[in-house]
This record gives structure tokens, C-alpha cells and sequence, in this order.
């Protein structure tokens, strides 16, 4: 059944308020931040931004996935997605196994196409797709690699953990998600590839940023630029070392600091101008695109909604980028624009971020209290909105 509106962020928020008994103002003040701000977002009138839910959290000692309600059981059984998370869980859980003599492996290069269709099934958003075949494929490609180990073959394993990282965040299983890239790493030690092993700290850096320890996350990404530091001076690793800035720029904003939050970004920029678009080089999607997308996405951290707006109104995404990157963004934007007031324009960008990536959106915690605030904020829903709040679980 969907939740009722009540059950926000804001109403978690406020019922482990309580539990500590707490009043808004000694909460507010003890996360620091606006006594106004978190009022608003308690009442569900505004969204809470992802650095208000992690300060809030660790100022009431409970994980984020507690404020946000993740992951969305109801939702994921209508969708039956709750059924494909066991078969990944246990698919996780082979790699020490050695081959299963069951499983007769393709050629190298095939496994290598399939983990590539894989991750480009979860960058469409096509998520139920991906999760269908994630189990028996990795099973494929550890019986590959103890048979036959290579350097390939355990890139392949580290891809297919690369993905369970993917579908397990999208959908909420945080639990999930740091033990593929526990799994990841020990792949990509093996197959003795630094770039690899950077983008796992790169990946595990973001899973800090989600739970508000920034701290722990700006070290993460200090490993991952000193492990690339042993890969060969080329347009992969200049891709990796960008997408390390940043997450450096995002961890900074939200803690913040909106200079060193800057300084990553101009770093980002100039190395994005000798790489181009790298969309496909390591899924990454690296390139002047996502710079534009962090620089919209740190202001609006900094709740510079304003300027955040104001530059994504200029940022043109290019056609074959990633559904799943784009509707991220479009619900970024989504977000400040209605912190704006501008509840239209924010139900309009809302509709086009779902058509990019309903799978997506659906579980995104931003949408649910972008919706939340937008319900709030009518006194009489549109046709529209109330098909989208019942659409996400809200009604």
C-alpha cells in the first residue's frame, strides 16, 4: 500500500526528534543548521537537502536510510524487484568458492560484452533487466576467472561487482552495496589494475557522502588519486583522476566548503577538456557534461538554488548520455526549483525525470521529498502531481 503523506523525511525526522527528546530548535542548533530550514522540511514544505539529512543523522545517531525510509519494500514488491535482490545477495557471497563445476564459461571476450551490456542496461535504467541477469553472470565470470586466471577475466569479475554496486544503490540496499565493492576490490587486486582499484575508492567515497561522514570520504578519494598515481599517464586514468575531483567537489560542499568545493570542480574542468566525453570509459560518464552537472549540483548544496538554476538552465546534455545520469540531474534541479517557489517548474522537470528513468526515480529519495514539498505546497493537487505522489509511494 502507499505510505501516507506524513511519512516524509521530515516525519522520520521528526519522530526520532522526539525520541531524543529534542525540540526543533535544540535539533537545529546541535546539526547546525536554520531553525527555519529544518521546520519546513519537518512539515514536509520543503525537501531536505542530502547534506541536511546526513547532519541530521548523525546528530540523532541514526543512519541516513533511517531519515529517507530505504529502501522502498512496498514499491519494490509491486515492482517485483524485492525478489531479485536474494540471488545477487548470494551471487555475492561465491567468490572465495573457486569454479563451480556446473558452469561451463564463455570465451573471455563474450563474458566481457555481457558485463559491458550489463552496465550500460543500468546506466538506460533499465534496472529490473540488469538485476535478472546479475547473478548468473557474475557466477559465470568467478568460475571464469578461477579457471583461467588473467588480468581480463578478473576486469570482467570487477565489472559485474561494479554493477551489483549499482543496482543495490539505486535501490536502496545499502548493506548490499558496500560489500560488491568489498568484492570489487579484491577483484581488481588481482587483476593488479590501479585504475580499477581508484574508481572502487572513488565509488566507496560516494558511499560516505550518502551517510553524511564526509571526513572518511575526502580520505577515500586521497587513496584513490595516490593509487592512480601508479597507472600509465593516459586518457583513462585523466578520466578516473576527474571523476575523483568530482566527488572531492561534493563531499566539500556538503561539508561546507564551497572554495575547495570550486577548486575540484576547475580541476575537473581542465582535465575534462583533454578527455572530451568519456562516456564509456569505465561508465564513468566523465566529461565537460557531468563537470556542468557537479557545478549545478554543488551550489544547490550550498542551497545557492538561484545560481544552481540559473546555470542548468545553460547546460545542454548531450543525446547519448546516460538516462540515468541525466534524470539525476533533472532531479537536482527539480529540487531547487522548488525551494525557489517555482512549484511548475519543478513538477515540469519532476515529468521529464521520470520519462528518462522511471526505474530510477521511483527509489531516488530526492523525488519522494520533491513530491512531499510539492503536494505541501498545493492546496489543491493537480491531476499530475497526484498521479506522481501515488506513482512514488506518497499518497
Amino acid at each position: 500500500m502507499p505510505r501516507h503523506i506524513s511519512e516524509h523525511i521530515g516525519e522520520r525526522i521528526a519522530q526520532y526528534r522526539k525520541l531524543r527528546r529534542l525540540t526543533q530548535r535544540e535539533l537545529a542548533s546541535r546539526a547546525s543548521i536554520s531553525y527555519s530550514m529544518l521546520a519546513k522540511v519537518e512539515q514536509g514544505v520543503k525537501p531536505a537537502t542530502p547534506a541536511v539529512i546526513a547532519a541530521i543523522a548523525r546528530t540523532l545517531f541514526v543512519q541516513t536510510v533511517d531519515l529517507t525510509g530505504q529502501p522502498y519494500l512496498a514499491e519494490l514488491r509491486q515492482d517485483e524487484l524485492d525478489m531479485l535482490i536474494q540471488p545477487i545477495r548470494e551471487a555475492l557471497d561465491l567468490y572465495d568458492l573457486g569454479a563451480d563445476p556446473a558452469i561451463a564459461p564463455r570465451r573471455a571476450g563474450e563474458l566481457r560484452s555481457a558485463a559491458d551490456q550489463l552496465c550500460h542496461l543500468v546506466r538506460e535504467t533499465r534496472i529490473k533487466d540488469a538485476a535478472r541477469t546479475l547473478p548468473g553472470l557474475i557466477a559465470e565470470a568467478t568460475t571464469a576467472a578461477h579457471l583461467a586466471p588473467s588480468e581480463d577475466a578478473w576486469q570482467v569479475l570487477a565489472s559485474t561487482y561494479r554493477t551489483a554496486y549499482d543496482i543495490t544503490t539505486k535501490l536502496g540496499y545499502s548493506d548490499l552495496c558496500v560489500v560488491a565493492l568489498d568484492r570489487m576490490a579484491w577483484a581488481a587486486e588481482r587483476a593488479s589494475d590501479p585504475v580499477l582499484a581508484g574508481i572502487r575508492q572513488y565509488l566507496r567515497s560516494i558511499v560516505y557522502l550518502r551517510s553524511g561522514q564526509f571526513d572518511l570520504g575526502k580520505r577515500l578519494v586521497g587513496v584513490g588519486m595516490t593509487t592512480l598515481e601508479q597507472a600509465g599517464a593516459d586518457r583513462v586514468r585523466d578520466v578516473a583522476v576527474g571523476q575523483l575531483h568530482l566527488g572531492a567537489a561534493m563531499l566539500a560542499a556538503r561539508s561546507g566548503d564551497g572554495d575547495t568545493a570550486a577548486t575540484h570542480i576547475s580541476e575537473a574542468a581542465r582535465l575534462s577538456e583533454a578527455t572530451g566525453e568519456a562516456v564509456r570509459v569505465h561508465w564513468l560518464s566523465f566529461g565537460p557534461t557531468n563537470v556542468a552537472v557537479h557545478r549545478v549540483a554543488t551550489l544547490a548544496e550550498q542551497f545557492k538554488y538561484a545560481e544552481a538554476v540559473q546555470i542548468a538552465e545553460r547546460v545542454r546534455v548531450p543525446g547519448d548520455w546516460p538516462a540515468s545520469r541525466a534524470a539525476a540531474h533533472i532531479a537536482e534541479v527539480a529540487r531547487a526549483q522548488l525551494w525557489l517557489g517555482r512549484s511548475e517548474a519543478s513538477l515540469r522537470s519532476l515529468q521529464e525525470a521520470r520519462e528518462l528513468a522511471p526505474q530510477q526515480m521511483r527509489y531516488h529519495p530526492m523525488v519522494r521529498e520533491t513530491v512531499a514539498g510539492l503536494v505541501s505546497a498545493h492546496r489543491s493537487t493537480p491531476g499530475t502531481l497526484t498521479g506522481l505522489a501515488h506513482w512514488v509511494g506518497i499518497g
